[in-house]
C-alpha cells in the first residue's frame, strides 16, 4: 500500500505540475519538475518519511529513466540531415563547454574557500544524478553533496535558461538545444523540449555526450590542480 501511494502521489503531483505549467504558458519557473519535486519534498518533510523508504516505493518510475533516456534518440533521429551539417560544431562546443563548467565551478568553489571534498563534488555537476554520483565516488568526493549540485544546477539552468538566450539573441533551436542540455542535463533537456521538437532532441544529445566526457575530462582536469 506505501508503494502505490507513493506511485500515486509523484503521478498526481506530476500531472497537477503540468497542468500548472500549460495555465503558466510554459513559464520556466512553472516548470513540472520544478513543481513536482518541490511538492514531493515538502509531503516528506511534513510526513517525516525518509527518503531512502521514498525512493524504494517509487523503484518502478526510477527504473523507466533508463528507456526514457534511450527514447530521447527518436526526435534526433527525425534530425539526422541538421545534425550531420553541425556536427563539427557541436563536438567543439561540446568539449569547451564541458571543460569550462566543470572549471568554472571548481575555481569558483576554491575561491570562496570551499573545502576540497566539496570541490570535487562540485566538479560533476551539470550530468545526470547517476552520472554525477558515480564520478564524485570515483574522484573521492561525496556521492550524496554531488545529487545536490546536480539538482541545484538543473533548476536554476531550467529557470534562467531562455533568458540567457534572448538576452544573446541566441535564435537557433540547435545551440538553444544543446546548449540547454549541455549546461542543465535532464531539466534543461525538459525546458528545451517546451521550446520545440528539434531543441529538445539536441538537447537530449548533449544531456548524453556531456556524461561521457564528463567522465573523461573531470579526473584529468582535477589531476592538474594542485
Amino acid at each position: 500500500m506505501i508503494e502505490l501511494g507513493a506511485l500515486i502521489m509523484t503521478l498526481g503531483f506530476y500531472l497537477a505540475s503540468r497542468r500548472i505549467s500549460a495555465w503558466g504558458r510554459d513559464n520556466p519557473l512553472l516548470s513540472p519538475p520544478v513543481i513536482s519535486m518541490f511538492a514531493i519534498i515538502a509531503v516528506l518533510l511534513i510526513a517525516k518519511i525518509p527518503y531512502r523508504d521514498y525512493f524504494q516505493a517509487v523503484r518502478p518510475i526510477h527504473f523507466m529513466l533508463g528507456p526514457a533516456t534511450v527514447a530521447l534518440a527518436l526526435p534526433l533521429y527525425n534530425q539526422l540531415d541538421r545534425l550531420r551539417r553541425v556536427l563539427v560544431p557541436l563536438m567543439v562546443a561540446l568539449v569547451m563547454g564541458s571543460a569550462v563548467g566543470i572549471l568554472s565551478a571548481v575555481f569558483i568553489g576554491a575561491f570562496m574557500g570551499l573545502p576540497h571534498e566539496v570541490l570535487l563534488a562540485l566538479a560533476p555537476k551539470s550530468v545526470t544524478t547517476p552520472i554525477a554520483m558515480g564520478i564524485a565516488e570515483k574522484i573521492g568526493g561525496a556521492p550524496s553533496l554531488a545529487t545536490v549540485f546536480v539538482m541545484i544546477t538543473g533548476i536554476v539552468g531550467a529557470l534562467v535558461a531562455t533568458t540567457v538566450m534572448k538576452l544573446v539573441r541566441v535564435k537557433d533551436p540547435v545551440v538553444k538545444g544543446f546548449a540547454m542540455g549541455l549546461a542543465a542535463h535532464g531539466l534543461g533537456t525538459v525546458r528545451a523540449f517546451q521550446i520545440g521538437e528539434m531543441a529538445g532532441a539536441f538537447a537530449g544529445l548533449a544531456m548524453a555526450l556531456n556524461g561521457l566526457m564528463t567522465a573523461i575530462i573531470v579526473p584529468l582536469i582535477l589531476s592538474l590542480i594542485p
